[in-house]
């Protein structure tokens, strides 16, 4: 609600309570407190008059879930004219109310509520009383289109130059905003949105606390929705996370076409086939065989530890040597419980899954850091659609990436294309050579621990050694320096984005 309309909301209110005799509060369709009538304090103020449903709305603003939810099952939201809702001590309603639906060109647009006394106001009163309502609904019907327009106002600020032209952009939406400017936000980003047209997005009314929302390019086809909600404190985002489910839902009613056309958008898509080629499926077997060196079970073994016996001289070889801290005759005397105890050890760690490093197949969400104000906008943007791709990207951080939770992603989505796929992983991502960048990957994720990454793999660590050898064959890297190490790894996880 806007300061303009705050005077003529208090005003109606008042109008209707004086008309019914009875203090009546107004509220929007979220059941967000909107205004409410001065009570009578001539007398004595009845207890029962502020039952625990009626205090909670006036003190927090807001209505629960499950209250709203009760109260639209006596059909207030298809009502035209008064509801009459009976009195139920269990659900915190000790007096009954008479509910006034605010409609405007047959949208319900609020509420208005009273006590139900008895006798209660006449019929005569209450039509009077809908009539103010009618006036009410007309006010909050332009305000709601107003917020509508202001998809145009954030559009410009998401998608300004940096300098005078964004400078201009903020400025006007700050003015559409008002008050509200400068308070705390967070900005979201939905990706892929099924739809570019703008009868297809969500009213902004429609999703709480919501601000302004507008739909955006996302990649070269696809279309992404960005949303500014509003915050009360920047340690709670419930209204962010709870905002971004509700429109997640509505993306995959619709998401067949969408995530079609943002699978062949580039870079600010979701991975592409090749890049989950990069990380895989998960499996826990290999079935390639041949020149990746992945047959499994006690032939593989056999197989590889010739294999890593020949390799001497290379960083496989070196690593072979050194992971259990005994020479090549004990590694294969004691191979064949390796992956036994790598299982256990892959279970304690503490670090996310590195078998998790799959794309979601389905629409994500990427939330930026709250902020009061609108002058860092941009970059708000900027964090939001990283998260969401990162969400695209790796299906652990969630179908809701928060970005503070992405890690190497902060950096990674801030790369040019043609920087971010370095060519070092390119002889690695071609299908040929699938298992290889699959296991590069895992045993990364796994910071170098052989037994951690032959457990998450599924293979035999004489195997795992095996690979590591061919890889660095293929990239010219040597796995035991660091820096090679970090190289790959980036490569590798920009390959997905």
């Amino acid at each position: 609600m806007t300061s303009e309309h705050r005077g003529d909301y208090e005003e109606l209110v008042d109008e209707i309570s004086e008309l019914l005799g009875a203090p009546a509060t107004l509220e929007n369709r979220d059941f967000e407190l909107i205004a409410f009538g001065a009570y009578d304090s001539e007398g004595d103020l009845d207890p029962s008059a502020l039952d625990p449903v009626r205090t909670r709305s006036i003190l927090t603003r807001r209505s629960t879930a499950a209250v709203r939810a009760w109260f639209e099952g006596f059909g207030i939201t298809r009502a035209t004219g008064p509801v009459r809702i009976p009195p139920t001590p269990e659900a915190g309603v000790y007096r009954g109310r008479i509910c006034l639906p605010v409609r405007h060109r047959g949208v319900v647009h609020g509420y208005i509520w009273l006590l139900d006394d008895d006798p209660g106001p006449s019929e005569r009163q209450l039509t009077a009383a809908m009539g103010v309502t009618a006036r009410i609904g007309a006010l909050l019907a332009d305000e709601a289109q107003h917020g509508a327009d202001l998809s145009r106002e954030l559009r410009a600020v998401l998608t300004a130059e940096r300098g005078w032209q964004s400078d201009m952009a903020v400025a006007e939406l700050r003015t559409a905003l008002g008050p509200r400017a400068d308070g705390l936000h967070a900005l979201m980003c939905v990706a892929p949105w099924p739809s570019a047209d703008p009868d297809d997005a969500p009213s902004v009314r429609a999703v709480p606390g919501a601000t302004a929302l507008c739909t955006l390019p996302w990649g070269a086809t696809a279309q992404c929705l960005a949303l500014l909600i509003r915050l009360r404190s920047p340690d709670v985002l419930t209204p962010a996370t709870t905002a971004a489910g509700r429109l997640l839902e509505r993306a995959r009613g619709g998401s067949g076409a969408g995530s079609a056309a943002a699978r062949g958008a580039g870079v600010s898509g979701p991975p592409s086939a090749a890049s989950r080629g990069a990380g895989g499926s998960g499996r826990g077997a290999d079935a390639t065989g041949g020149t990746d060196g992945s047959s499994t079970g006690t032939a593989g073994a056999t197989g590889t530890t010739s294999r890593a016996s020949a390799a001497s001289g290379t960083g496989g070889a070196s690593r072979a040597s050194t992971a259990s801290g005994t020479g090549a005759a004990s590694r294969a005397s004691t191979a064949s419980g390796t992956a036994a105890a790598g299982s256990g050890a892959a279970t304690s760690r503490s670090g996310p899954a590195a078998g998790s490093a799959a794309p979601r197949s389905g629409p994500a969400a990427g939330v930026a850091t709250p902020r009061s104000g609108l002058a860092d906008l941009a970059t708000a943007w900027a964090e939001a659609s990283a998260a969401a791709r990162a969400a695209l990207a790796e299906a652990r951080f969630g179908p809701v990436a928060q970005w503070e939770s992405i890690g190497p992603f902060r950096l990674l989505t801030a790369l040019p294309p043609e920087v971010a796929h370095d060519p070092v992983a390119r002889t690695l991502l071609v299908p040929v050579h699938h298992e290889l960048a699959r296991t590069a990957e895992v045993f990364l994720d796994c910071a170098g621990q052989a037994a951690r990454a032959a457990a998450e793999l599924g293979i035999h660590r004489q195997t795992l050694y095996y690979r590591l050898s061919r890889i660095e064959k293929l990239t010219g890297l040597d796995l035991d320096d660091g820096e090679d190490r970090l190289l790959l790894h980036m490569a590798l996880k920009a390959h997905r984005l």
